[in-house]
């Protein structure tokens, strides 16, 4: 036998080791949050003050309420909070946008493409810095970011270029429409609904999210409002604003987009009054796995599924199983979930570094990641089996960062009917999967959740997906490929207890923000109907 540390003679001779990767020491320079606050100083001085961002409403920017303290998930250091405006306030915010909106909606369809048109223009010039934000501020990792971005000016031009005949014969709403939306996507929902809802002739309201996005919002509006595009900015805590955003009778229309428990109570509210409404809620959407053997395909797309760390409307956290298949699928999936890359957004060794290539970076706070974490461990001791669990690499993050709003993949079987894990969507990167023997079984298992927004059934026979596809109570289901919330004319909406209200996308935005002929029942789920376009 050849010594220890001697190459055995009768093997080829080993490949060289490949040198480990440099550990990161420092942030990019010029990507510090001090960098991007002096930055919106001087891009927007009108909207930001020394340590805080302003409230705009009737066209002027105000240092109301007071500033809530906040920090970055990167690494748990100080970053300005959104402002908390008291009902009073808000509801003298939402008087003076029913003023512009009163004006706004008599100005001709030309000029208000031109003003949007430079609106988009001017988000373009500033195109990394809102991006830049969006890292410090909700923890994206650079490329994503820039898809936020990139996602709200081209989805938006989309419109501008082909309004004319959205628009034909209907007219903008009676009121402004209030914009309710959650942390996630604040330049590609948020800004892109506002400004849409603003090209089809209605003054917008907007509300800063309280866990994050509030500087990338504040410089968004800035550069909308100096296009004199009629925005609306205040910032607060849901029950204190909600009786001016949700129930004041200006509010021409509600758009909501966030959890179940609070979207219940908007619709409550609306469906009371009568108004107009969007209610993006949440869904546990699912992969489903029956008579499949494109294991390849699976293994390349696993990795994409944990963009962003699942903090999207549209992830898919759980993966329903054929339990004939569940060899071949975890030889398929354990590989993929190993290669997802978590670190620090902006952490590089060598200042000529590129940003690294990241999949996520941290959740968006330390209390969701203390949250998900312990939901992970009650599941585990209720019967829960871990598959597997993520371990932190020292070559993605700073010597001494603060790492708590940072969790790395799990997946679990089978979560406990007991655990939060088993029905509902745990908003970040882990992964239930449900075993099954029938196609009843599968069935049951895709629609735990009363509705959803999107999922997917991996099958090789078509006439089979074709049979099944139906009976998933999703708006979108994909063969074997992931569905998303769509751009510029994809519809999107959701079943049961995911939406209420108008659906969207492409020309229904258009119709769900405007006045058509009477009587027009517009597509979407409502208390008195449901219409699929």
């Amino acid at each position: 036998m050849a010594p220890t540390g001697t190459p055995d003679p009768l093997l080829p001779n080993p490949l060289p080791a490949s040198p480990p990767p440099s550990a990161p020491t420092l942030l990019k320079p010029g990507t510090a949050y001090a960098d991007a606050w002096r930055r919106c100083l001087a891009a927007a001085p009108e909207a930001f003050r020394d340590d805080r961002v302003l409230t705009l409403r009737g066209g002027d920017w105000r240092p109301d309420g007071r500033t809530l303290p906040a920090t970055t998930p990167v690494d748990g250091s100080p970053i300005a909070g959104a402002p908390r405006l008291d009902g009073t306030v808000a509801q003298e915010a939402v008087r003076a946008a029913l003023d512009q909106h009163r004006a706004w909606r008599h100005t001709p369809l030309p000029e208000r493409r031109a003003r949007i048109a430079a609106t988009l223009d001017a988000l373009t010039a500033h195109r990394e810095l809102l991006a830049l934000l969006l890292v410090w501020e909700i923890g994206k990792p650079w490329r994503l970011a820039l898809a936020d971005v990139d996602r709200a000016i081209d989805g938006v031009r989309w419109y501008v270029d082909g309004i004319e005949p959205m628009l034909a014969g209907r007219s903008a709403l009676d009121g402004p429409v209030s914009n309710i939306a959650s942390w996630n996507y604040p330049m590609s929902v948020l800004v892109h609904a506002a400004l849409v809802q603003a090209l089809a002739g209605n003054a917008v309201i907007a509300k800063t999210p309280t866990d994050g996005g509030a500087a990338c919002l504040t410089l968004a509006m800035a550069l909308a409002a100096r296009e004199g595009v009629p925005v609306t900015l205040v910032g607060g805590s849901g029950r204190e604003l909600n009786q001016a955003l949700v129930r004041a009778p200006e509010i021409g229309c509600v758009s909501f987009v966030g959890g179940r428990d609070t979207g219940a109570d908007v619709a409550t509210a609306v469906a009371g009054l009568g108004t107009r409404h969007i209610l993006e809620q949440e869904g546990l959407n699912t992969w489903g796995v029956w008579d499949f053997s494109g294991w390849e395909r699976l293994t390349a797309v696993i990795p994409r599924l944990f963009d962003y760390g699942k903090q999207r409307c549209t992830a898919y956290p759980r993966f329903v199983v054929q339990r004939s298949l569940f060899d071949a699928f975890l030889a398929a999936y354990l590989p993929a979930v190993r290669s997802v890359r978590v670190g620090h957004p902006l952490a590089v060794a060598d200042p000529a570094d590129p940003l690294p290539e990241l999949d996520y970076g941290p959740l968006i706070n330390a209390a969701k990641a203390k949250e998900l974490t312990d939901q992970v461990a009650e599941a585990v001791d209720r019967g829960a089996v871990p598959l597997y669990r993520g371990r932190p690499d020292g070559t993605r993050f700073l010597p001494g960062q603060d790492t708590s709003a940072y969790v790395h993949p799990v997946t679990l079987l089978n979560p406990p009917p007991s655990s939060p894990l088993h029905h509902a969507e745990p908003f970040g990167p882990v992964d239930t999967i449900v075993l099954v023997d029938t196609e009843a079984e599968l069935l049951a298992a895709m629609n735990a959740s009363n509705g959803a927004l999107v999922a997917t059934l991996a099958t090789d026979d078509r006439a089979t997906f074709d049979r099944l596809a139906p009976q998933i109570r999703a708006f979108k289901t994909g063969h074997g490929v992931p569905r998303s919330r769509g751009d510029r004319d994809e519809l999107f909406g959701g079943f049961g207890a995911s939406w209420r209200g108008a659906f969207v996308g492409g020309e229904l935005l258009v119709r769900a923000v405007t006045q058509g002929p009477a009587g027009e029942r517009l597509p979407g789920n409502f208390p008195e109907y449901q219409l699929m376009p």
